[in-house]
């Protein structure tokens, strides 16, 4: 199993594309995967017969486990025991050191960015109904305060216990961790009438759900508004969309003029472009701006363009469009997605005036983009006050009430209206 990513430790096999005895070719599509951030077709390291797999579809593994046997000479037998005792000239994709975690239907864990946990940890946590949450409470003794088995076994026995400990005593976490979260309440009980259709959540729509409920539990969302007048970005772009598209056969959008200005904005307010790790707030050095993106299935995806503040227009429009057509096709890499430490949503896409996104966890804030309309305003101007017809839109910023107060999070909205009302109708591209 490759490395798929910096926080990605695992992946769940979900469709073997070649069988056992199959000739496959260097770079042949062997096997899809799926993990917590993005769907993938594996590669073939070298070319020869597939003579084993494995481990069977729906396995979750480790990264780094061999999930598959290739024989390169093509008279290599192997051991239907072990692949251990196949000779020399088989090249390995993994050797199974243990039994595959299976996937639980029970409480989805998921990992989390600012603390590890091993997929032996998660398993058990998954089979024994234990969210996300739960499991940040509980003390580690491990190194850096990780969570070894045996903490969470001795948790599982006092949890079960009638003469347990209070919650509060059991998860009691070192002081450099955040405070007990509140329990999580029961959901209703559902029941399907006659006529009703049940849709099961595909595994995609599962995991926004959870990160979706996660991010509520842990972050107190505050979401402020600002109205802005876009006119002169909204003629600007009129100007320049015909010669950029014959220029660069592609299209100029608006989204990329918003990632500038919310870049630029960041720099100012880095306070706004962070993380919580209990009672610390980790600002971050780099600027990765996610863009939320639809995909054809409903669901939705967050590629994430790096080093927004360090790039110019065009390669801003450049990295928009690249993200944004990968998307539609589903060809994102893990790393297209991973490392955001800021999101942008654009809720005006289906005529939305405004929203109040929730934040991608691990982030502190998300801004919301609402439909650019022509509306009446009320214009000053030396010789009074006039009514225009004006491009206007309404900006939302949802942020985490734990470090971003009200002050600064209007702060960092005026600094996106000065940013876009002052943009240039001249400016080259």
């Amino acid at each position: 199993m490759p490395k798929l990513g910096e926080s990605i430790i695992e992946a769940t096999i979900t469709k073997w594309l070649k069988n056992p005895g199959d000739n496959i070719e260097e770079d042949d599509p062997i096997v899809e995967i799926a993990t917590d951030k993005v769907d993938s077709e594996i590669p073939s390291p070298v070319e020869g017969k597939l003579v084993k797999v494995l481990f069977n579809e729906g396995d979750v593994v480790a990264v780094g486990k061999v999930i598959a046997v290739i024989d390169t000479d093509g008279d290599a037998a192997v051991e239907e025991s072990s692949a251990d005792s196949a000779p020399a000239s088989v090249a390995a994709m993994a050797v199974p050191e243990e039994a595959p975690v299976k996937p639980a239907e029970s409480t989805m864990v998921e990992s989390n960015a600012d603390r590890f946990y091993s997929p032996l940890v998660k398993n058990i946590a998954r089979t024994e109904g234990i969210g996300q949450a739960e499991l940040d409470r509980i003390a580690g003794s491990g190194k850096d305060g990780r969570l070894t088995k045996d903490d969470l076994m001795a948790y599982l026995k006092q949890r079960g216990s009638a003469s347990a400990p209070a919650p509060s005593a059991v998860q009691a976490a070192p002081s450099t961790h955040a405070p007990a979260a509140p329990v999580k309440p029961s959901a209703p009980q559902v029941f399907a009438g006659n006529g009703d259709e049940i849709v099961e959540m595909d595994r995609m729509r599962r995991l926004i759900a959870d990160h979706m409920v996660m991010s509520v539990q842990v972050s107190p969302h505050v979401t402020s508004f600002i109205e802005v007048d876009v006119t002169n970005m909204v003629r600007w772009r009129e100007k320049v969309k015909d010669s950029f598209q014959q220029r660069e056969k592609e299209k100029i959008t608006f989204t990329p003029i918003f990632i500038e200005a919310a870049a630029q904005a960041l720099k100012d307010f880095p306070g706004v472009n962070a993380s919580v790790d209990g009672y610390k707030v980790i600002l971050r050095k780099n600027i990765n701006i996610g863009m939320a993106a639809a995909l054809p299935n409903g669901n939705l995806i967050v590629p994430v363009i790096k080093n927004a503040d360090q790039k110019n227009l065009l390669g801003l429009a450049k990295d928009v469009n690249s993200l944004a057509g990968k998307a539609r096709t589903n060809k994102l890499d893990p790393d297209d997605i991973a490392g955001g430490t800021f999101t942008i949503t654009n809720l005006g896409t289906f005529g939305s005036i405004t929203g109040s996104p929730i934040i991608n966890q691990p982030q502190v804030a998300i801004l919301g983009l609402g439909v650019i309309k022509k509306k009446p305003v009320v214009l000053e101007t030396p010789e009074g006050d006039v009514i225009a017809i004006r491009h206007t839109i309404i900006l939302s910023l949802s942020y985490d009430h734990r470090v971003v107060d009200g002050a600064l999070g209007g702060m960092y909205l005026q600094r996106m209206q000065q940013l876009l009302e002052s943009f240039d109708v001249n400016r080259s591209i």
